[in-house]
């Protein structure tokens, strides 16, 4: 299709998809579909460690067997595009973009939209900074500002769309931060600096996204970006679901329950704080949020059926006693 994933409407797209399975030959779509392997990427990231959880555990309940698998996001991309995957439920759009447009290109790959509502990645200061007037990234490099800040901007790993984002414009000396030190390290080391600069009221900025823990438990501000260093949109985000064009002609069912997950910034964030921060197991994690959200679990399975062709929503229901 031509027409950008986003504006094409869930329901408008599980009819395409079942149509793309009906066009199928009868012997091969039902050889394929003989299969029940749901075979996930899950990057070390809290958010979506808890996201695709929550997918497996469902799909696990209506007959499906679910595999996850840690891998970075350049390796995910190439696996979807070798259909050594089936499904990916962060496509974090611009982070990834490169990776994204290089994949789908391929034509192999088929993007079921936006996943969370109100994501967003950008510059994060602690809210007293902003309060003393640090709103914009074009206030990071005056004189007295970057002394404050150690001439320093915390982030997170190397080689994750995000850092990429962030040396690219250092490397063009974006908003004078040319000759600014880049503290990559982790996300808990990253957070870790944060909140001791946070318990001490000293002023850092730091690589900051929502949906995430630290917008709980910190009182965080996001910087202005009107150069677009993190993306259009002062760094508002997609996170895409992706699965592979022959996974989702084999699998129109699965498909259409991954095609209706739907979260807010705020779901996403109370999932990853159960998790990272109240130390739940991933499966406990998955299965309280659910219980705290059932009529958000019962639209994610609107028309999903059971593998043997009940409906999937009672059936969900007496098993996570929603």
């Amino acid at each position: 299709m031509n027409a950008s994933p986003s504006l094409v409407s869930r329901g408008t797209r599980a009819v395409l998809l079942g149509a793309c399975l009906a066009a199928a030959p009868l012997g091969m779509a039902q050889a394929q579909d003989d299969t029940t392997e749901v075979r996930f990427s899950v990057p070390p990231w809290p958010g979506v460690t808890v996201k695709t959880e929550l997918a497996a555990q469902l799909l696990e309940t209506l007959g499906y067997t679910p595999q996850q698998e840690q891998l970075g996001t350049t390796i995910t991309y190439q696996a979807l595009n070798e259909n050594e995957l089936d499904a990916f439920l962060a496509g974090w759009l611009p982070a990834q973009q490169g990776m994204y447009d290089k994949a789908m290109e391929e034509g192999t790959l088929v993007d079921l939209g936006n996943n969370v509502d109100g994501a967003r990645i950008g510059f994060a200061v602690p809210r007293y900074v902003a309060e003393a007037g640090v709103t914009s990234a074009e206030d990071l490099d005056t004189p007295e500002n970057a002394e404050r800040f150690g001439r320093t901007v915390y982030s997170i790993e190397t080689g994750t769309g995000m850092s990429e984002q962030l040396n690219a414009g250092v490397d063009s000396d974006m908003y004078g931060l040319g000759d600014w030190e880049l503290s990559e390290t982790s996300t808990p080391g990253m957070l870790g600096a944060a909140d001791s600069a946070i318990n001490n009221q000293e002023w850092i900025v730091f690589a900051g996204w929502t949906p995430h823990w630290m917008n709980i438990k910190y009182d965080l501000a996001y910087l202005d970006d009107p150069k677009d260093l993190w993306g259009e949109d002062g760094g508002r985000s997609d996170v895409r679901t992706l699965v592979t064009k022959e996974f989702s002609e084999a699998h129109s069912n699965a498909t259409r329950l991954l095609d209706q997950l739907d979260f807010t910034a705020d779901d996403q964030s109370d999932m990853i704080r159960r998790y990272d921060q109240d130390e739940m197991p991933k499966d406990e994690a998955a299965i309280a949020w659910m219980r705290d959200n059932a009529d958000k679990v019962e639209g994610f399975l609107d028309g999903v059926t059971t593998r043997d062709g009940e409906p999937a929503w009672p059936v969900v229901k007496e098993a996570f006693d929603l």
